[in-house]
């Protein structure tokens, strides 16, 4: 079986976004460089050393997790907004829509937003997860074989450490995105993640995937980060996961990602104004004082 399409981030976006469409997804070798893995391993490593292992069946008896990453670092902004990654994000699923106010026929675009983050390392021992579409969350629904369904969810694996077929790189299985929801996955159809520190695997919402079994010695690590329409829920609630202090130290483009944005036509203002305001004031405050 064929491996997965690998690129290198100078490839075009047209390019990824055909991977993307056929396949599902894609490796991009180089996602990172060195200084911004090394900065993540300093603000998130401590975290992940004292957090127990899962213990239940689906997230890992020998797997550890951490959560609300964009709450523990400030070193984020190179991974969410990776041309590659946010590029394709918004061209496959920030597809402009129609709806009629009265009489007038209004052209909308969704916005995007951060959804689940979590880092995952998933040590010795540590058996397959069951293979599963992420984009189940909401449950979506898939049209018949063959047909590309509307992606509601583009998301990224970073890999912390080196991803091989014996250390549980991620299993995915090319063009299941294209599967209707009647059709089950087999493991036998699953492809392992090989990349190397700094690489990133790019999927859709819809591609079946999974962690691998670790039959090695050393732990995989990898970091992965969600991105949703922005008309649907957040799976990890990042008002609550990311303290604002947190929020106002990334630009204003990763502040919007996630969530202080409104989403068009109308989903997620306060006080009928864009809640992006409220980090205006924030931060002017944080200046005076």
């Amino acid at each position: 079986m064929a491996g997965l399409t690998r690129v290198t981030s100078d490839a075009s976006l047209d390019d990824v976004v055909a991977i993307l469409e056929r396949d599902g997804a894609v490796i991009v070798e180089d996602y990172v460089d060195d200084e911004t893995l090394a900065l993540l391993w300093d603000d998130l490593g401590p975290a992940l050393e004292s957090q127990e292992y899962c213990g239940d069946w689906y997230n890992g008896k020998q797997t550890r997790r951490v959560s609300s990453v964009f709450g523990r670092t400030a070193n984020l902004t190179p991974v969410i907004t990776h041309p590659l990654y946010l590029g394709a994000a918004r061209r496959i699923m920030q597809v402009p829509t129609h709806i009629w106010v009265g009489k007038a026929r209004v052209e909308m675009t969704p916005t995007i937003q951060i959804s689940g983050t979590q880092l995952i390392q998933i040590h010795a021992g540590q058996g397959k997860q069951p293979l599963h579409r992420d984009d189940a969350l909401h449950l979506r629904r898939h049209p018949t074989a063959g047909e590309l369904a509307p992606t509601s969810r583009v998301q990224l694996m970073l890999a912390m450490s080196e991803f091989t077929a014996a250390n549980g790189g991620t299993m995915v299985i090319p063009g299941s995105h294209l599967w209707d929801d009647e059709r089950p996955p087999l493991a036998e159809e699953a492809i392992p993640t090989e990349m190397p520190a700094g690489g990133g695997l790019i999927w859709l919402g819809a591609t079946y995937h999974g962690g691998g079994q670790n039959t090695g010695v050393d732990p995989r690590t990898g970091l992965t980060l969600a991105l949703d329409l922005g008309n649907l829920r957040q799976e990890e609630n990042q008002y609550l996961a990311v303290p604002k202090e947190m929020v106002l130290a990334y630009p204003e483009e990763v502040r919007r990602l996630l969530g202080y944005d409104r989403c068009p036509p109308g989903l997620g203002w306060l006080e009928m104004d864009d809640p992006y305001t409220v980090l205006e004031e924030a931060a002017v405050a944080a200046h005076l004082g």
